[in-house]
């Protein structure tokens, strides 16, 4: 009797300690691997195939959209990464099996490079349902009243993850419709505690992003005092929480206790206190290459702090201070940055107030830079004429930098 390839096929994962998949003829090989089912259980699956058109069936078959550069051109680093953040994104502190996350692990652990989570659940805590209920009409909006709230504890997972390099997570419910209570959006002191001991245990992150999470001051701290002199972090963003002075005078001593080359801050309540921090950072740095500060409210006494320091720094390539109430005095001070620095590439100073006197300023200061490629000025009140002379200067900064990127284009590595 000859054996089919189905027959194969049973003798090549059964008993999985000793498959001979790998054994078979090539063209015997491929005739399996098209017919194997993706619904075979992934102990079985994980570390035994490797081939690329079986990982993109099963990711075909189970998402409508499908774009693998997001995942290093691999199927199955996209197949592990998502499957196991929807697992996260499903998981119900006190009801789920922590075993559902736990027996992945040794499944997914050499593939998942990269995890974004965009939705924690909260418990469910029926015994105080009641209570919650009675409160709702008596000023629970107001936070009286709050039950205390964890999430899925991440430390066991991330860190038994040894290549996971980026970390993108957002604390709070989607689509949670008319079950909406602000306590499905609390990121807790425990919460934080427990996210900050894993990120500082992850020794091969690269980009940790923690957005819309109601991240304050004494949890940025947190974060911060477990993220000092990280050996591999090259971006943070902490975009869309609450932060305020105290939490930015700490990442102000994390950018010269760590790698950091892009840190985005956009949309928290930093005022001047906490931009004059971050600029006594920026003075002394010589590592970070990119600052989001976009809608924030540092006002002309942080702005004014910031250009000082970019008098002197050397690295920053990409400012955004976008929405933040600067006026004249700030833009007098950025007219000598554009003067005398020769590092800085991109400014947004859009939706501020800089004035016609403003924009004269920085006009003047661009007049022999040769560095600015990208200057944006919208609804910054600097006049129509001006914002077009500074376009043009901009604009032939920017083809200047073609031109000479064709004449010398950058050596291939050997």
């Amino acid at each position: 009797m000859v054996p089919t390839a189905q027959t194969k096929l049973s003798f090549s994962l059964s008993p999985p300690e000793n498959p001979i998949l790998d054994h078979l003829l090539p063209e015997h090989q491929r005739k399996v691997l098209d017919r194997l089912s993706t619904g075979l259980p992934l102990a079985v699956t994980a570390n035994l195939i490797s081939d690329e058109d079986y990982w993109k069936r099963c990711c075909t078959e189970r998402w409508q959209a499908c774009d693998i550069s997001n995942y290093g051109d691999s199927w199955k680093q996209m197949f592990f990464e998502r499957h196991l953040e929807n697992i996260l994104k499903c998981f119900i502190p006190n009801i789920t099996d922590p075993n559902q996350v736990l027996e992945l692990i040794p499944l997914c652990k050499d593939y998942v490079r990269k995890l974004e989570v965009d939705h924690f659940l909260p418990p469910v805590q029926m015994d105080q349902k009641e209570e919650r209920d009675d409160l709702s009409n008596t000023g629970s909006d107001f936070g009286f009243g709050e039950v205390s709230i964890h999430h899925y504890d991440l430390g066991v997972l991330i860190t038994a993850l040894p290549h996971l390099e980026e970390l993108h997570l957002t604390y709070g419910v989607k689509d949670c419709g008319m079950n909406f209570e602000w306590n499905l959006f609390n990121f807790t002191h425990q919460d934080c505690c427990n996210l900050a001991v894993a990120v500082k245990m992850c020794h091969n992150l690269k980009v940790f992003k923690l957005t819309r999470s109601k991240v304050d001051d004494d949890k940025t701290r947190l974060l911060v005092r477990n993220l000092l002199d990280h050996p591999c972090l090259v971006e943070l963003n902490l975009s869309h929480n609450l932060i305020r002075d105290k939490g930015a005078q700490a990442v102000g001593k994390l950018i010269n206790h760590s790698r950091l080359q892009t840190l985005d801050l956009c949309n928290n309540q930093i005022h001047h206190l906490g931009a004059q921090a971050l600029a006594r950072a920026l003075a002394e740095n010589s590592t970070l290459t990119s600052l989001n500060l976009r809608l924030n409210c540092v006002e002309d006494k942080g702005g004014e702090a910031i250009g000082r320091a970019l008098l002197t720094n050397t690295t920053l390539k990409s400012i955004h201070l976008g929405s933040n109430n600067l006026s004249e005095p700030t833009a007098m001070l950025f007219s000598q940055v554009l003067a005398q620095n020769t590092s800085l590439m991109s400014i947004n100073f859009s939706c501020n107030h800089l004035g016609l006197d403003g924009g004269k300023q920085l006009l003047e200061g661009l007049a022999d830079n040769k560095a600015l490629t990208e200057f944006n000025l919208r609804l910054a009140e600097v006049g129509q004429e001006t914002e077009y002379l500074i376009h043009q200067i901009v604009w032939a900064n920017r083809e200047a930098a073609r031109l000479g990127s064709l004449q010398h284009p950058p050596a291939k590595p050997i």
